[in-house]
This record gives C-alpha cells, structure tokens and sequence, in this order.
C-alpha cells in the first residue's frame, strides 16, 4: 500500500491522532495506531499513565508533517481506520511507541490480519513490548502514572485569586474560537485543571454553535472560523504558559495565554483582524493593553480582517490648542478663553462627574467641583478635541477633549483621587480618551484604595448662609468681619465690574461684596437693557480676573441693602486699584480717603489718564477745572495726602531711574547706600558659588522677592516681581533697590531666601520720587525727550534733592539740584527742565507749591521765556492760550 503526506493537527490519546491535509485545513481524518491500545483520558478521571502516553505523541506529532499507511478499517461506528505514521525522523510508529513502553498491544492484535507484511509488524512488535516489559518502561512501571485530573472548578475566584500574576506551564486542549481555549493547566506532576479560559483583552468572532435553550445552529460570525484556525495552527495542543487574570461576571476564567517562543497569541490575533480589544479586561490587564491597542490600530490602519470596511472618522484639524480656564461648571465641564479672548464650554473626555441623583455620590458633587477650580481655574491649560457629542433633548451639542495642565491629564487627575468616574463606552464609541485605558485603571485603583466618592465616609457639605439676603443679616456679620483682615474668601459670581458674590469658607457665609474707593461704569442686565459706556468691558475684565479665583477681602462697612464694602486682594493686589489702572472705574473721592487707599487708587487714576485708557479714552489735562482738586502723576488728590516739610530738608541722592512718565528713583546716599555697597559685593560672591545656582522651586508669583540676573552686565540684583507671564515662562521684575525694571525669562530667576539679603534686613534702596512744580507734557514726544533730558542731567551724578513735601506711601516731591552749577535756590534741574520747554508749571498748585511764591515766580520766568523762543512743547505757541 501507498503512504499518504499530512499534517498532525492533534493527538486524542497515545494510539490517536487527527491529521489535516496540507494544503486543506479543513480536510481532516482521525487514524488510529494498528494492533495498539493506550490508557484513556477521561472526563471522570484519568487511567493509570493515559496523560504521559498522549504527551509522548503529542511532543512527538503536533504540528509535524508525517507520512501514514492504513492497514485496515473497521466498519462499525465511527469506521475508524488503523495503520501505521513514518515521522520526520524515519521512527515508525507504533513500534518507537510500544518500544518506549508507553502503547501495549491489543488482546485480539493479529486475529484478522494474514497479510505477510502485518504479520512481520506484529511480530516486531510483541518482541519489543516484551523487551519494554521487562524493564519497566512506561506504562510497565511497577508504581506511578496517577494523575488527579479534574475538569471543572468549584470557585473559579478562590482559583484566581491563588494563582494570579504567575505563569503556569499548561496545554491547549481545544480552541472553541478565536479567544476561547481548552486548556490543560499542569499545576504540579500530579495534578492537572482542565477548563475554559477566555484570552484576556479581545473579542474575536463567534464560530458556529448550537443555542442550548432550542437546538438551533447559529451560524458562525464573518471571519469566526479563520480566527478558530489561525488559534489552532499555533496553539493547539501546544505546550504554552497561562497567565490567570480575573473573572467574568458569570464565573469565567480570564487569562492571556502565551505560545513558548512568540508570547502572547492576542497581539497577533489583533494584528491580522481577527479580533478587536475589549475594554472589559483592562483593569486586568493594566499596561499591557497598550500593547493590545497599538495592534489592533495596524489592522484597522489597514484595513485587515474585521476592518475591511472600516471608515476612519474625520480626523480633527484643529490639533492641540492652548486656553486659560475661565470656569469651572462642574468636574467634568469647563469653561476656556483662548489668546483671542473667545469662551467655550468643553468636557472631558470619558470621564463623568459624581452623579448628583445619586444618593452616594452626590456629597461628592461640590467637592469634585471644588477639586478641580483649585487646580485649574486662571491657569493656563493645552486640550485637544477627542470628538462631539450631538445635540440632544435637554443638551446642546458637547465637544469631548482631553485637557492637560503641567503635562499632567486633567481626567485621569480626578479619576486617581476619586472625584470623578469612568464612562463606559459602546465597542464601536471612539469619541473617547485616548488613554481610556489608564483611566479604567485608576478607577479600578481609587475604588479599592476607596478614594473620594468611593470611599466609605462623606464629605461634610457646606452650607452657605446668604448674610446679604437682608440689612439685618448683614449688620450682624458685619461686626465679625470687620474686626479681621485679609479674609480668604472665593468669588463665586461677578455681578459687574465692582460687585461680586463671595463665599467666606471658614465663617460659612456667602455674601454680596462691593469694591470700595471706586466707581464702575454699570453694565446691561440683559439684552434689553443699554449699560453705561465701558460697563461691558469693566465686567467682562472682573470676570476674567476674579471668576472663581482665591482672594481675599477687608470689609469695612456694609449698604443700605446689606452689601458688604470693602477691598478685594487678588493675588495681593487691589483689584480696585487694577480696575481704575485699567480705565474701567474711576475714584470715589470720599470713600477712597474713608478705606485709605486713596493714594494709590488716585496714583491708578492719573496712569489709566495719562494712558488714554479705555473712560479716560478723550482725556484732556488741559481741561481739569482749577477749582477742583489735582490728581497728580504720583497719586495725591488735594495735596492733604502729602505731609510738607516744616524746614528746608536737603538730601544728598542719586538718581538711578527715570521712568517714562517722568517720575524718578532715588537713592538716599548714606548708611543706606554704603550698606548696600557691602550687601551687592556678598550678593555677587553669593551667586558666583555654584552650589547656589537652584532656580526657583516653582512658577513665581506677583509681589514675590527674588534675585535676577539682569540682561545687560549679567549681574545679580534683588528684585520683585511686578507681572508674570506663565505661557512664556517671563516676569516683568522691579530691581528694588535701583527702581529700573525689565522683562527676563524664569530662567534668570532664583529665589531670595536667605535671611542676609532679604529687603527686612536691608530695605529696598530705590525711593520712589516726582519733581515739584512741573507738570509733564500729555504728547508723548514731548513727553519721551523730557524724560531724555532728565535722564541726561542726573546720570552718574551726585546731586542735592530738596524735599518738599512726602505722601503716604512714601514718595517725596523734590527739587534736584547739581551742586557744580546751582548757586540759588532757584537754579535747579526742575528750572532747566521748564527752560528747555519740556515741562510747564502745574495749573492746579499743591497747597506747599503755592506757598513757595520765589521758587513758582522764578519757575514761571523759565517757562515763559521758553515760550517766547518757542522751545519745545512751545514750539507750535502757547498751550494755555484756550484754558
């Protein structure tokens, strides 16, 4: 008889195996060994060796090319056929078998066979059973060979649980489908579990099965057959390692299996289309179902197996962009302002905030909310747009983006300390996060570390009290409040440019708060209503600035509708004073002077002026009635907030700053100085040392000391800082002890902290100073070369200030005088300054200027032969002529 070619596909036993064609999978034939028998591989129980005897084919057989004879057939049942395997190797089986002891010969071997060649076969083989016999080979062993096999699990958890996370060496029995396996788990030489495992992270399509509720067949899914063979041509009887996982809801084992060379089989089921990826298994496999991701993106990318008609939805042009977060609506909805200054709502993406319908989570609500406004809110934040959600009844369409601060997700932030959960999406949903997965496992994380809302114990819910619901309410806060200072509080609402509504943590009290000192132009209620020029533009600047931020509050008195008036720091700066610097209010003369901060919200009004800013769009300086009081450049209203000089008060200075509207920086010369002169030269030597040279522990603030690096010598200075400029990573910094300033990246920044340097040991050097009797000029050219002149004229010059008169916050009006050239009083650099038409003498006289008849006569001699050679601002003829 001829031999046929096949491929071992499996071995049922150790005198059976299934062979396929090679070229057909699907053609298979079952072949028995002839004359032979092996012990059997029951459900119930195993017999003596029946596991050893199939193992020592299956290694010998699966997956192998062989070639087999049939000897003969027996017709009853399953017409099984008998015969003879040739391996590669040229071994014949079943002789190599019964040699090694593990196949004995049949009782009634030989009966029905005459044929010369089964005859000489069969006598072969009983003198090598006899030889194998004799040496107790296999199956002839006088102890061993029982196996305790079971075949069902009676706590598939407790199973989990004991053997999770290790390898154990098992064998696939059977592949149901492409991620559903048989297998054999070797948990020791004597005990084996045989059961079914689903392969951990996957889904691969359904092969043709019989519903057990009816009998029917349902046919099998598109692509659930080749998903079965491409298992089955790789694992199928192989040796492999088991990695148990978790269980399914219905008791099911979860585990990856992994061939012995080529590891996991899910990648590769993956990669050819054969599967897609579950999130279900997620939290089981952790960071491996990244790896599970990027496989599955390949065949959809091409489109392969279950992705042959895959569309790829339109991808998102608008890539990653960068906003400021301007609210927060809940902990899972923001509110953002691009550099344009334009608002939109977003949501994060996959993930949902404490269910407020839900009994359990809803105490969790405000304090997610809370959570998420102490990070974000006023911060600058990168989001991209993951997808969209349509409009629905009840809800207007939704972008859905992943939100990062400091490189950190927004999402997962909350979801790792339990304030917010995962949404489960459909299979086919992919508007979600694109790290959806290590959302799952953060989830999976704060539950059982019972973080946040899954912890055991609520939070305590604040409940506010409105004390500005009635006058009587308010008057009996008001004695609380007004004996404390700088109250931090947290601004819930803007009501326009000067009137919010604030929550005060620690009293419990919600309360209507009013800017004291100012007054804001009134803004349009709605879209009936007309507001007053600029109220827009005050609330939309106060509602920029003050949303939702962290502040603090002074609270002074309260109004006739129980409003609490006071003043409001953020970031501890008057926020008044920013809304007058700003142009969008302007002084309340008596409640400024009633609060004391008049001097520096007159101080804002004259910059916002001289700025042309915003109500002070037209201002005319000319046009001031006399009779009113002044509000000078430097901030004094009448001049009752500047206390004037009994005696003539003549320092020794040096100037070391102009500024651009003219006002200078002095430095007293004296101890101050000489102190200064030793604190730079260990200031130097300090930074010189590089075990000094730590930048700033984090992003700087607003008021904040520090040391700087200034651009144009490279030295180290004391400085503060005025402006920060989180995007680039820039401050504006004040050098303090020499009054210039400039704008340097954090880089050049370190921090000021040690107790020699700072500004309590040695105060800062730089005074703030204006020269007296002058009135700058409003044109900003004129304006520029007065500030040339006067930088001109006091550089790197000792000079003789004579101080007339010194305000609150300690500024001096002064006369500066050169001493090689003045011989009178009257001969100052203030009078050249008039000399050369870069300046005029002030219409509106301070009640110390009009008192010094000599020095205003000679002042205006300057001034008007200035006009008369038409120098300067002059230059085009008189500029009081209309007044």
């Amino acid at each position: 008889m001829s031999l046929f070619e096949a491929k071992v596909k499996s071995v049922l036993s150790g005198d059976t195996v299934v062979l396929h064609n090679i070229n057909n999978p699907k053609a298979e034939r079952t072949l028995s060994l002839a004359f032979v028998t092996a012990p059997r591989l029951r459900r119930e129980g195993d017999e003596p060796f029946a596991f050893e005897s199939r193992d020592y084919l299956r290694r010998l057989l699966v997956g192998k090319v062989v070639r087999f004879q049939v000897l003969y057939k027996i017709p009853t049942g399953a017409n099984r056929e008998y015969g003879l395997i040739v391996t590669p190797n040229k071994d014949l089986l079943p002789e190599q078998a019964v040699a090694e002891g593990w196949l004995k010969l049949r009782d009634d071997a030989g009966r029905k066979e005459d044929s010369d060649e089964a005859a000489n076969l069969l006598e072969r083989l009983q003198v090598v059973e006899a030889r194998a016999r004799a040496d107790s080979k296999g199956l002839w062993a006088e102890s061993g060979g029982r196996i305790n096999s079971s075949s069902e699990l009676s706590d598939a958890q407790s199973f989990v649980d004991e053997h999770k996370g290790k390898d154990m060496d098992a064998i696939v029995e059977k592949v149901l489908s492409g991620d559903r396996l048989i297998v054999r788990l070797l948990l020791s030489p004597t005990e084996h579990v045989q059961t079914m495992v689903l392969l951990a992270g996957i889904r691969a399509p359904a092969t043709q099965r019989t519903n057990p509720s009816d009998g029917k067949v349902q046919p099998a899914e598109p692509l659930g057959d080749e998903a079965q063979q491409f298992v089955e041509a790789r694992l199928l009887q192989r040796t492999a390692s088991v990695q148990v996982l978790g269980t399914t809801p219905n008791g099911q084992i979860v585990a990856d299996v992994k061939h012995p060379t080529q590891g996991s089989i899910t990648p590769f089921l993956l990669k050819n289309g054969l599967a897609k990826c579950t999130d279900h298994h997620t939290t089981l496999l952790g960071q491996q179902m990244g790896v599970l991701r990027g496989a599955e993106k390949m065949a959809r990318d091409g489109r392969l197996g279950v992705w042959k008609e895959h569309v790829a939805p339109k991808s998102n042009k608008a890539g990653e962009q960068e906003a400021i977060v301007s609210r927060v609506q809940s902990a899972d909805t923001l509110f953002v302002r691009n550099k344009a200054g334009a608002e939109k709502r977003i949501n994060l993406s996959s993930v949902r905030q404490p269910k407020p319908t839900d009994p359990k989570q809803s105490p969790w609500v405000a304090e997610a909310k809370e959570f998420l406004r102490k990070k974000l809110i006023g911060k600058h934040v990168k989001f991209h747009v993951d997808g969209k959600r349509p409009a629905t009844e009840g809800y207007d369409e939704r972008e859905m983006c992943t939100v990062t601060f400091q490189g950190k997700n927004v999402g997962l932030l909350l979801v790792e300390n339990g304030m917010a959960s995962v949404i489960r999406h459909r299979q086919d949903d992919t508007d979600r996060s694109p790290i959806y997965d290590d959302l799952l496992l953060a989830e999976s994380t704060a539950q059982g570390e019972k973080r946040g809302l899954w912890s055991d114990k609520t939070p305590s819910v604040k409940q506010y009290v409105d004390y500005s619901e009635s006058l009587e309410k308010a008057k009996r806060q008001l004695t609380l409040l007004s004996r404390q200072r700088r109250v931090p509080a947290i601004v819930d609402f803007v009501k326009s440019g000067s009137r919010f509504t604030v929550l005060v943590p620690r009293e419990n009290a919600k309360l209507t708060f009013v800017l004291s000192g100012i007054r804001a132009p009134r803004s349009a209620r709605n879209e009936n209503e007309k507001g007053e020029p600029f109220g827009k533009e005050a609330h939309e600047f106060a509602n920029r600035r003050c949303q939702q931020r962290d502040v603090e509050i002074d609270v002074e008195d309260c109004d006739k509708v129980g409003g609490f008036i006071g003043t409001l720091y953020i970031n501890r700066e008057n926020f008044a004073k920013t809304l007058v610097e700003e142009g969008l209010a302007t002084v309340h003369a008596y409640s400024a002077e009633k609060s004391g901060n008049a001097n520096e919200l007159f101080m804002a009004e004259q910059k916002a002026k001289d700025a042309r800013k915003n109500l002070w769009h037209d201002y005319d300086p000319s046009q001031d009635d006399d009779g009113e009081p002044t509000a000078t450049a430097a901030g004094a209203t009448n001049g009752d907030g500047a206390t004037a000089t009994e005696k003539p008060d003549y320092r020794d200075v040096m100037v070391t700053h102009v500024e651009d509207d003219g006002r200078l920086r002095l430095q007293l010369i004296g101890s101050g100085t000489s102190a200064l002169t030793s604190l730079m030269d260990a200031f130097g030597k300090f930074h010189l040392n590089p075990a000094n040279n730590a930048g700033l522990p984090s992003p700087p603030k607003a008021g904040e000391f520090v040391a700087a690096k200034f651009t144009a010598d490279d030295q180290w200075y004391r400085a503060r800082i005025r402006r920060n400029d989180r995007e680039a990573k820039k401050a504006e910094v004040v050098y303090i002890d020499y009054g210039n300033s400039e704008t340097i990246p954090w880089s050049r920044l370190r921090p000021l902290s040690q107790a020699q340097f700072l500004p309590s040991k040695l105060k800062p050097q730089a005074v703030e100073a204006q020269l007296a009797f002058l009135q700058m000029p409003g044109n900003t050219e004129y304006l520029g070369d007065a500030v040339s002149f006067i930088a001109q004229e006091t550089a790197d010059r000792a000079l003789v200030a004579r101080v007339h008169a010194v305000e609150k916050d300690g500024m001096l009006w002064v006369t500066l005088y050169n001493p090689d050239q003045s011989t009178t009083g009257t001969e100052s650099i203030n009078a050249d300054i008039l000399a050369e038409g870069l300046a005029m003498v002030p219409k509106k006289m301070r009640p110390w200027e009009r008192s010094a008849n000599d020095m205003v006569t000679a002042m205006k001699k300057k001034q008007d032969v200035a006009k008369e050679e038409r120098r300067g601002q002059w230059e085009y003829g008189d500029l009081t002529e209309d007044d």
